[in-house]
């Protein structure tokens, strides 16, 4: 993997990367800290024909997935996203995030409701409006500490970003999906984006990393990286007026 450009860092163009120090052109550079990772074909698809985003990942890009799951300490995800993915909780290996998975309507996705032995910790974030039935049995399910109620008509982002951070899980990853991304960028939730570009061209229809209400935000590019002419990249919030 190839450096092209650090804002931080005077490598020169070109380095290549080891893993080490990729670990380190990763790290989350404070805390509390609310990155979102998403990839995306070239024409801006957000997933492949089949709704997955396993069929536009490449190589580079699951290189970069894995270790910024290494370096988090929650993995942010809507119940949708979840299900589509076929989320399990994140195995045990001394530096587990908690899954955190944001579903207004109480449900859990299939892989949480039935772990595997050495899997790590997960947490349902709801609201009230999922009505009572719907919260008995994720309670049923997941158990009543693993069930956040945090908000009344709709989860409130910004009550479960602060509560994360209140526990100890000051270092966000949010994986998905472009609704729930939406709405933490409209909320202001968001400091920075690492996305990647895989070299594919799919036109059709399907969603782009940002499914919602017309939003503007600026950015500033802070990594650029290639690999087998994939360009992964991590963009900082400009300081909004």
């Amino acid at each position: 993997m190839r450096l092209l450009l650090s804002e931080d860092h005077a490598d020169s163009p070109a380095l290549e990367l080891d893993d080490a120090r990729l670990r380190e052109l990763y790290s989350f550079p404070q805390a509390p800290w609310l990155r979102a990772n998403f990839v995306s074909t070239l024409d801006g698809r957000a997933t492949g024909p089949d709704g997955r985003t396993d069929t536009i990942n490449t190589p580079p890009d699951n290189r970069v997935f894995g270790l910024q799951r290494t370096l988090c300490d929650a993995i942010f995800v809507g119940a949708g996203t979840a299900r589509a993915e076929g989320y399990e909780q994140v195995r045990e290996d001394g530096t587990t995030p908690l899954l955190a998975i944001v579903s207004n309507a109480a449900r859990v996705p299939q892989g949480v409701k039935a772990p595997k032995p050495g899997q790590g910790p997960a947490v349902l974030i709801t609201c009230a409006a999922a009505g009572d039935a719907a919260l008995a049995h994720a309670r049923e399910v997941m158990g009543a500490d693993a069930i956040w109620v945090i908000g009344d008509e709709a989860v409130d982002l910004a009550a479960a970003r602060a509560r994360l951070h209140a526990d100890g899980y000051s270092t966000l990853l949010c994986e998905g999906g472009p609704t729930l991304f939406a709405s933490l960028l409209a909320a202001g939730l968001v400091d920075e984006l690492a996305l990647t570009w895989a070299p594919r061209l799919l036109a059709g229809e399907g969603l782009r990393i940002v499914h919602g209400p017309q939003l503007d935000t600026s950015w500033r590019l802070h990594l650029l990286l290639e690999e087998e002419s994939t360009l992964l990249g991590l963009w900082r919030r400009e300081a909004q007026l």
